[in-house]
């Protein structure tokens, strides 16, 4: 093999590595960030891992969760959105008071580990708002 076919192989070689490696950056995951297990009650620490983080996940970000509706019927019980289902309010001293509906209620974990991949996937919070909204309409009002 002369030098020429060896260098044009090489530069060859490189831009697929940089091509490659560009695309993968492209749709590199975000890292969520998890409030600890251990600031979430006894009955939730002990709930399914996909429960158990849902929890964690509407602790550490009510924003993400206060932005999509819930479509369980909570709207019923004075639920304003999915992050409802996880947390009912704040003690004076900031720490949360949690809501036990959702370790009962699959619509309102689905929603929020749907929440969780999007936001994980880099979608922006209109994007993941619209998802839910066209994925869980079917099971009954909105309580947004």
């Amino acid at each position: 093999m002369g030098q020429r076919t060896l260098l044009v192989l090489s530069l060859t070689v490189l831009v697929v590595v940089l091509v490659g490696t560009a695309c993968a950056s492209a749709t590199a995951t975000q890292d969520l960030h998890l409030a600890s297990a251990s600031s979430l009650p006894p009955n939730v620490r002990n709930a399914p891992l996909r429960v158990r983080e849902a929890y964690q996940f509407a602790a550490a970000n009510p924003d993400a969760l206060k932005n999509v509706p819930c479509y369980c019927g909570c709207n019923a019980i004075g639920h304003t959105s999915n992050y409802s289902c996880y947390v009912h309010g704040a003690n004076p001293d900031g720490s949360l008071v949690f809501d036990d509906h959702a370790l009962g209620c699959s619509i309102c974990v689905d929603i929020a580990q749907d929440v969780m991949r999007l936001t994980r996937a880099g979608k922006q919070p209109s994007e993941i708002r619209q998802f839910v909204i066209s994925t869980y309409s079917k099971f009954g009002p909105a309580n947004q």
